[in-house]
């Protein structure tokens, strides 16, 4: 399974759940289509954060904006 995952909560509420269950953040963006992605550390982290947002999930397509690597 990923650890990615897309859902319809702002970055305050998908970083507070990540904190309520001890789920590390890799990496978090907002997304230009409204919501949030974010890759958690661990398969275990996102299966945890998925469930807790199971009704949140967007199983479509997201418009991400760019990102662009320093360096």
């Amino acid at each position: 399974m990923s650890r990615a995952m897309n859902v319809t909560a702002n970055k305050t509420e998908v970083t507070a759940m990540c904190a309520k269950h001890s789920a590390n953040i890799s990496a978090i963006e907002t997304l230009l289509s409204g919501g949030t992605r974010v890759v958690l550390d661990n398969g275990d982290d996102a299966d945890t954060i998925r469930h807790a947002f199971r009704t949140k999930i967007i199983s479509g397509p997201v418009v991400r904006s760019m990102w662009v690597r320093n360096g």
